[in-house]
């Protein structure tokens, strides 16, 4: 009961803040207003600027930002004890994740749908907004990196799950060509989606299918990663209506009822012993098999600060606040449906972790299978797959997870199969939909940085300083033009991604073994680039005279503990002569120090002050 009762309180906690802490912000800080005209309608281009219903809207926005990071980060931070992890993921969402994800889209909706590297650049300065963009490609490049690594490790692990994500394609093209042709409602072509992902995910193991999932599961990591990321460029370059926001929505409604069948299953498991994990086994009754506390699990870093780095996109992340104001800020219909998108999102993701949390230190418990083929259940399953920090390689925190969860479904009569399968397709589709939206994101920020660096801008105009030069599509002879133009820009952020991904973990190991290494970095600079969009929600407020005292706090403590982990993994990566790290940790620490000056200078100069108007932005 008490595996229950935590998700049942974390559930209440998160509907009470929205209809509270949400509300007031909203209305008494934001000062939402139905009467606003959104950039979607003011700027539609049928392109990135589509008006768009909440629900779809939410749709893609809640898949986006909830890619691998709310799964892997709970599963690997439960070693130092559920409760630190639980109470991080709480409280982190409420009062830090949802604002930010919030205000970066509040942001970006007032300033044209401008991504809020663009907005740092007219709300401190225009080197701020350099800098911004410089850690925006970064940050950026490791995540396409990274998510390509983990789908196709999700795929290798899970060949079940690979036939159900590839189908979720061309039914989210066909979706989106017949609702943007006869504009129907989403009803009934929900449903029909909907049953068709879940009949792949059942009979998509079996006959002919099982057999295409195992001849790809036999695929070199790097040839996935290139697949992957070939098809994330497409999905980029094409309108949001051909197939971003279909397969984001129709992948919402798969996730959100594999999430409901998981709580659904963890009711059932509590109040029964559930299903007998192996022939032999009696079946288990469901209790808590982890430590509420451990300061010092094995060979694991300390608590403070790597918990708050771990756990990144299940309380706070950075790459958040870029697709607030990158995708989801161009599409949203009404300014009041921005408090549903950025707020609701991550306190849905935040049940998400949760239900992760709960799923490695409980679910586990009721039996899983050992190396050797023997069913291990209680402390000796936890025992089994956090033996320590080292020896927890991609596979074993995703599976932490997917095998515990699993195990919640089958307490609902699912078999063993189909209950994997399922887990296996809720990463993996995660991942794709973080995946396909970053790549987006970066091909804006690479036009933004070749437009700011290597093209004369045009001149100003009603205090309005142009996101592009005129005709950034125009191909000529100027090498800095392919970067202007969204296919250049698109391949180069690919291109610059797969050679990341193929860093070997050795001279002589294949490509992508050492891609992985870019892990630790993956929650510093995420964490850090939520501190900066703090940084610019704070000067929008700050230069209208409004409140800010709810961001100071989170403000310095996502600017203080990516910073304070970076500096101590500094060491261990020297010693290593991990060199991409280390450029790449101290390129960003000076950034951020960069930015912090410029910010102090300029903080007492500006209160009250407006920046220049943006021409035919809202106010």
């Amino acid at each position: 009961m008490q595996t229950l009762l935590i998700a049942v309180l974390a559930g209440v906690a998160f509907i009470v803040a929205y209809h509270t802490y949400g509300r007031w912000l909203g209305s008494k800080v934001f000062n939402l207003a139905a009467d606003v005209v959104c950039p979607s309608h003011r700027l539609r281009d049928d392109k990135d600027y589509v008006p768009t219903a909440k629900p779809i809207v939410f749709g893609h926005h809640f898949t986006s930002i909830a890619g691998t990071g709310p799964i892997v980060g709970p599963a690997i931070a439960v070693m130092w004890g559920w409760l630190p992890a639980l109470l991080w993921v709480v409280l982190g969402s409420i009062f830090i994740g949802a604002v930010h994800d919030f205000g970066a889209l509040v942001v970006s909706l007032r300033n044209n749908g401008q991504t809020v590297g663009d907005v740092a650049g007219r709300v401190l300065n225009r080197r701020v907004r350099l800098l911004f963009l410089l850690v925006l490609f970064m940050a950026l490049t490791v995540v396409l990196a990274i998510f390509g690594l983990v789908i196709a490790a999700v795929f290798r692990s899970y060949p079940s799950a690979i036939f159900p994500c590839i189908i979720q394609i061309p039914i989210a093209v066909l979706i989106g060509l017949y609702l943007h042709r006869r504009g129907v409602g989403l009803f009934i072509p929900s449903l029909i989606a909907l049953a068709i992902m879940y009949l792949s995910v059942i009979y998509g193991n079996t006959g002919l299918l099982g057999q295409f999932n195992m001849a790809l599961k036999e695929w070199p990591m790097m040839r996935w990663v290139v697949v992957l990321l070939i098809y994330s460029y497409v999905a980029s370059v094409l309108p949001v209506w051909t197939l971003l926001q279909p397969r984001d929505y129709i992948n919402s409604l798969q996730l959100l009822t594999a999430l409901g069948l998981i709580v659904l299953g963890l009711v059932v498991a509590a109040f029964t012993t559930g299903a007998a994990p192996g022939p032999d086994t009696a079946p288990q009754k469901l209790t808590i098999v982890a430590p509420m506390i451990d300061l010092n699990p094995a060979r694991a870093p300390v608590i403070f600060p790597f918990l708050f780095i771990t756990i990144a996109c299940g309380a706070i992340s950075g790459f958040h606040c870029l697709v607030s104001s990158g995708t989801s800020s161009k599409q949203l219909e009404r300014e009041p449906d921005a408090r549903f998108v950025g707020f609701g999102s991550m306190l849905t993701e935040g049940f998400l972790a949760t239900l992760v949390i709960l799923a490695c230190v409980a679910g586990l418990g009721l039996g899983i299978a050992s190396a050797d083929g023997t069913v291990l259940t209680g402390v000796d399953a936890w025992n089994a797959r956090y033996a320590d920090w080292v020896s927890m390689g991609l596979p074993q925190k995703v599976g932490a997870f997917v095998d515990g969860a699993a195990n919640f479904l089958k307490a609902l009569g699912l078999s063993s199969a189909v209950a994997i399968a399922l887990m296996g397709v809720l990463v993996a589709s995660f991942a794709g939909t973080t995946l396909d939206t970053a790549c987006r994101l970066q091909r804006y920020v690479v036009q933004e940085l070749a437009s700011t660096l290597l093209a004369p801008r045009a001149p100003q105009q009603d205090g309005n300083d142009p996101l592009f030069v005129a005709n950034e599509d125009r191909l000529t002879a100027n090498p800095a033009s392919w970067l202007r133009n969204k296919h250049g820009a698109t391949i180069f952020a690919v291109a610059v991604a797969v050679a990341m991904a193929a860093i070997p973990a050795a001279p002589g190991k294949p490509a992508g073994t050492g891609g992985l290494i870019l892990w630790p970095m993956f929650g510093a600079t995420n964490q850090l680039l939520g501190g900066l969009s703090f940084l610019v929600i704070t000067f929008y407020l700050w230069r209208r005279r409004k409140p800010i005292f709810f961001l100071v706090l989170p403000l310095l403590f996502m600017l203080v503990m990516p910073a304070w982990a970076m500096v101590l993994s500094l060491d261990g990566w020297i010693s290593e002569r991990n060199w991409i790290l280390i450029t790449i940790a101290i390129a960003t620490l000076v950034l951020e120090a960069w930015m912090i000056v410029e910010a102090v200078i300029l903080m007492p100069r500006v209160k009250g002050v407006l920046e220049p108007e943006l021409a035919g932005a809202a106010g």
